[in-house]
């Protein structure tokens, strides 16, 4: 305890005097900030910030001195985090680099694909995005159809993959490739490294109701890939690719544990000026309930978030137990925005043009957005899936 509260000592001298007084008070969520990659063009206080914590290896506070991380311990890490927290300061580096493939390459990875793409995504150098929803295989993920035929020291590589996060800024992507066709499922899948610039790969934005998305359309026209960019096995990548999920979901768990943090303030605010209460208890009882209710429950998230922290084992991959995390944590960002749309009432209905405040247009588009949140990262019908057959043991 005494060295934990001597290495947070260190800590807050480190960040004031390498922070940006700027970005103070600017962070959102443990995975919102700066991305990196090829197309990349941060602020100046941004970079400034990114560059003092790559000379410390604190972009991947936890992971391996050799591929330029910090190595600390998951303890030292998550103390790190919560001082950047504590003055609202946002990570130096965020993406699915450190989130997802990052660990994957640490768990399964071969030496040469370690040292080729750790230490670029520590440096910020790759961003990178996910390969695998398919127009016919969302929730039936091991019915993909995009096939990777081999040639040689290559594989050629046709078919799409759709709501691929960010896939129009991403400079690599890792993909479920299709290698034996005459195998059931799960079997004969390829988890495959491919490089966005490698000629036949092209993406497309898919717009959705908020008007804005993230997501894109990704298009492979003969792609050549090598095999050396095979994580794992050739035939078994499913393995690879469940193990993955496993980050995925505990990372979107804690991200929107994050984002629900100020929510209860921040509700509270927009019913006071919606019912000109500025001060003492809100006149609206039914609203006040319905608030109190939402805060308690994402107050008990968050706490479960911080159990699972301490307890978790330094290096171990989550297990099936992370769509629990998924689950609860986007049905309760779902029941914050419905909520918000009560609160707002009648100025929830403006889309744009004067009028209309412009934190109630953002609010609006927030939640129309969120109705993706059960959607994406895998749907909240297989979570519960998984969770009843790997977790409870039903139906076994």
């Amino acid at each position: 305890m005494v060295e934990l509260e001597a290495f947070r000592h260190e800590l807050r001298a480190w960040i004031a005097e390498h922070a940006p007084k700027s970005l103070y008070g600017t962070r959102r969520g443990r995975f919102d900030g700066y991305w990196g990659g090829q197309k990349a063009r941060p602020e100046p206080d941004v970079q400034r910030w990114f560059d003092a914590a790559l000379a410390r290896g604190w972009t991947a506070p936890s992971w391996p001195k050799a591929f330029g991380g910090g190595g600390l311990s998951h303890v030292q890490a998550r103390a790190l985090d919560e001082e950047l927290a504590r003055v609202g300061l946002p990570p130096p580096l965020v993406g699915v680099g450190l989130t997802m493939i990052g660990p994957t390459l640490l768990d399964f990875g071969s030496a040469a694909q370690q040292h080729e793409h750790l230490a670029r995504i520590v440096r910020g150098e790759v961003r990178w995005c996910q390969g695998y929803s398919e127009p016919g295989a969302g929730s039936d993920l091991a019915s993909l159809s995009t096939r990777a035929l081999r040639d040689g020291d290559h594989f050629v590589v046709n078919g799409q993959k759709i709501w691929t996060t960010y896939a129009d800024q991403s400079d690599w992507i890792f993909a479920l490739v299709r290698t034996n066709p005459q195998a059931k499922k799960q079997l004969g899948i390829t988890f495959l490294l491919i490089d966005m610039n490698t000629p036949g790969v092209s993406t497309r934005p898919i717009e959705l109701i908020s008007g804005a998305s993230p997501f894109c359309e990704t298009f492979f026209d003969d792609v050549r890939v090598p095999v050396a960019n095979v994580v794992g096995e050739i035939d078994a990548g499913w393995t690879v690719a469940k193990a993955l999920l496993g980050y995925e979901r505990s990372m979107i768990g804690e991200a929107m544990s994050g984002e629900l943090a100020d929510a209860e303030t921040e509700l509270v605010k927009r019913a006071r000026s919606a019912l000109a209460a500025a001060s003492g208890v809100l006149p609206d009882d039914a609203l006040r309930l319905a608030i109190a209710k939402l805060g308690m429950e994402e107050r008990c998230f968050a706490l479960t978030i911080e159990r699972l922290r301490q307890g978790a084992k330094e290096g171990q991959a989550p297990g099936s137990e992370s769509s629990i995390l998924k689950v609860v944590a986007s049905e309760l960002k779902q029941a914050r925005w419905e909520l918000a749309m009560r609160v707002a009432g009648a100025d929830a209905l403006g889309w744009g043009g004067p009028g209309f405040d412009p934190a109630d247009l953002k609010a609006t588009r927030e939640w129309l957005r969120s109705r993706a949140n059960t959607i994406e990262g895998g749907s909240s019908e297989i979570q519960l899936n998984i969770i009843a057959k790997h977790v409870l043991g039903l139906g076994a």
